[in-house]
C-alpha cells in the first residue's frame, strides 16, 4: 500500500511539473491592469473578441485574503477555434483562450499562458494540425505587444 501511495505522488508530482512547463511567461514592466489593458486593445485589433475580464485580486480581497494584482482575459477568434473544433468538438473545452497577468513575489509583472498545443495534447488531430500553430503564433504576438 505504501509504494503505491509514493507511486501516486510521484506520478502526480511529475503532472504537475509537466503542467508548469507548459506555461509561457512574458515578463513586462507595465502594472497588470495596464497589461491587460494593452492586451485587450491588441485582441481588438487583432479582430478577435474579449469574453470576461477576471480579477482574481479582487476576488481575493473580498474575502479577505488579499493576494498581489492578478487577473485573466478570456478572448477567442471564430476565425482560429472553429476550425480546431470542426477536427475535434472536444477542442471547445479548451476554448477560448485564456491569458493572465500577474504580479510575483518580487512585484515582477508576468503575462502568462498555456502553450494550446499542450492543453489540446490529447486531441491528437487538433495538435498536429496547423490551426494550432496559428494560436500559439497569435498568443505569442498578443502577449508581446501588450507586454511592450
Amino acid at each position: 500500500m505504501r509504494t503505491l501511495i509514493l507511486a501516486s505522488i510521484l506520478t502526480f508530482g511529475g503532472a504537475l511539473s509537466a503542467m508548469a512547463d507548459d506555461i509561457i511567461k512574458v515578463q513586462t514592466d507595465k502594472s497588470v491592469s495596464e497589461a491587460l489593458d494593452a492586451l485587450e486593445a491588441a485582441i481588438g485589433n487583432a479582430g478577435a473578441t474579449v469574453f470576461a475580464r477576471i480579477d482574481h485580486a479582487a476576488g481575493a480581497e473580498k474575502v479577505g485574503t488579499p493576494i498581489p494584482a492578478n487577473q485573466v482575459l478570456i478572448f477567442g477568434n471564430p476565425a482560429l477555434g472553429t476550425p480546431a473544433m470542426q477536427i475535434d468538438p472536444r477542442a471547445g473545452l479548451f476554448l477560448p483562450l485564456k491569458v493572465q497577468a500577474y504580479e510575483d513575489a518580487n512585484g515582477q509583472v508576468w503575462l502568462a499562458y498555456e502553450d494550446p498545443k499542450e492543453t489540446m495534447d490529447e486531441l491528437d488531430d487538433v495538435e498536429n494540425s496547423p490551426v494550432i500553430e496559428k494560436m500559439r503564433g497569435a498568443l505569442a504576438k498578443l502577449t508581446a505587444a501588450a507586454a511592450q
